[in-house]
């Protein structure tokens, strides 16, 4: 490992002891582990990997197949696992992944997306299912009044676009995730949208860009809305946007997209070309994928969850899911309050997490070299994790967005990253990107403005 973070000594990327791992075991006596996870309409997704014969080397293996498996399910998604060629790993992965194993949370995630449980289940090759891939369009539509509206976890944005071009925008500061009353959501954003609608003569279409996964523009597991309650989540959050956009513009298209995809979206748009990999930064990690065909390919794509650090002590837990390591608290506002405190920075007490990451971006701009060391540690996140998504993902550009990414500390960001890519990963061809300052903090919602066709 040729770069450790200042205020994290103890960082073990996930990707190099992959790496150091399958050099092993193709050196010597080894077979091979084929994991296919399947999710709805039959599509599905092979990933394999080889296994060393050396029993030292069990521990390792069981602990890569289960991070692997976690990676699967969070980007690529689906609620069936063909497990082929090794009983020891499918037996380890079906304890992990059950109801009372330690990936529980993850079983009752899957079951919420497709309302269906997750199944791990023992196969011979010829039981394996034939590779079954999609490609979906979306966005790319300027036609017409649009709204545009992103649902970030500390700011709401939303913007009014007439045939490609921006006649207003704002952002607001909201708390989604302290609120257990559906209502506040509710309000934030019809207030939103009533704004833009405001200023122009009509609406032809509104797309949305929010955290989470939606299904049929359903709200269907949404960190967002993480203290409404089950009743009331299913009562008044599932259908949300769409009671939203019918007292707004009735009968106006809607499109509900992860904040992720849009963001790649938005990338693809401003390049004109596909296999684009989208990073938001900012409350949690948001991340998308826009093909070479310059569409979706169905996936989950949902990098906040996934583990990138192997570190066994010292890896902080995600609140929500309780795993350890995962990106969520390295490319958002708490991957920066985390670096700052372990560099002995103090924040004020009472301060949300928003207000803590415009007290570092404050530091930043004044000079501050502690400031500086949470930007460029988080840039050797970045150049580690990098190379994991491309284990799933073509990837020919990626493009950073979100509020961390705001200011010089996103340009120390993205030159830290490069710097770790060309000394550890030269076998890759693709380097991070951001656009211009203004489209790094709204484009997002503007991108989503673009998610429908219009009824013009």
């Amino acid at each position: 490992m040729k770069f450790h973070p200042t205020f994290d000594p103890g960082f073990q990327p996930l990707i190099l002891t992959l790496r150091d791992y399958v050099r092993r075991a193709e050196s010597g006596a080894h077979h091979t582990l084929t994991l296919v996870v399947e999710r709805n309409n039959g599509y599905n997704y092979t990933y394999t990997l080889p296994i060393s014969e050396d029993p030292a080397e069990l521990p390792l293996t069981l602990r890569l197949s289960e991070r692997l498996l976690k990676n699967l399910l969070w980007l690529i998604g689906g609620f069936r696992v063909y497990v082929c060629g090794d009983e020891r790993v499918f037996a380890h992965l079906r304890d992990a992944y059950s109801a009372t194993g330690p990936r529980a949370f993850d079983c009752e995630f899957v079951r919420s997306v497709y309302e269906h449980p997750l199944e791990i289940l023992s196969v011979t090759p010829d039981r394996l299912p034939a590779p079954r891939s999609c490609s979906l369009s979306v966005g790319g539509h300027l036609d017409g009044c649009r709204i545009g509206f992103d649902a970030g976890g500390s700011d709401r944005k939303v913007s009014a676009v007439i045939d490609g071009e921006t006649v207003y925008s704002e952002e607001v500061v909201w708390y989604p995730k302290l609120n257990s009353d559906p209502s506040y959501h509710y309000e934030g954003i019809l207030e939103a949208m009533k704004t833009a609608a405001s200023k122009m003569p009509r609406v032809d279409a509104i797309g949305v860009s929010s955290a989470g996964v939606y299904v049929d523009n359903r709200i269907m597991v949404a960190s967002l809305f993480i203290k409404v309650g089950k009743q009331d989540y299913d009562a008044h959050v599932k259908n949300m946007y769409i009671d939203v956009a019918r007292e707004v513009a009735p009968g106006a298209p809607l499109q509900v997209a992860n904040d992720g995809d849009v963001t790649a979206l938005a990338g693809a748009m401003s390049l004109g070309e596909g296999r684009v990999f989208g990073i938001a930064m900012g409350t949690s990690e948001a991340g998308g994928y826009i093909n070479a065909e310059g569409g979706l390919n169905g996936w989950l794509t949902e990098p906040a969850f996934i583990p990138i650090d192997l570190n066994p002590d010292a890896a902080p837990a995600d609140e929500w899911s309780g795993d350890v390591g995962c990106g969520v608290k390295y490319f958002s506002q708490d991957g920066v309050i985390k670096l700052a405190e372990a560099g002995g920075y103090r924040f004020e007490e009472g301060l949300s997490p928003a207000e803590k990451l415009k007290v570092i971006q404050k530091e930043m701009k004044e000079g501050n070299p502690l400031a500086r060391t949470v930007y460029e540690d988080i840039g050797i996140y970045l150049g580690y994790a990098l190379p994991q998504y491309a284990l799933f993902y073509d990837i020919r550009h990626v493009l950073l967005l979100g509020r961390v990414t705001s200011g010089e500390g996103g340009e120390i960001i993205v030159a830290k990253a490069k710097e770790v890519l060309a000394a550890e990963f030269p076998e890759l061809d693709f380097v991070p990107e951001m656009p211009d300052e203004k489209s790094r903090r709204v484009g997002q919602s503007i991108a989503a403005a673009s998610l429908p066709e219009s009824r013009r």
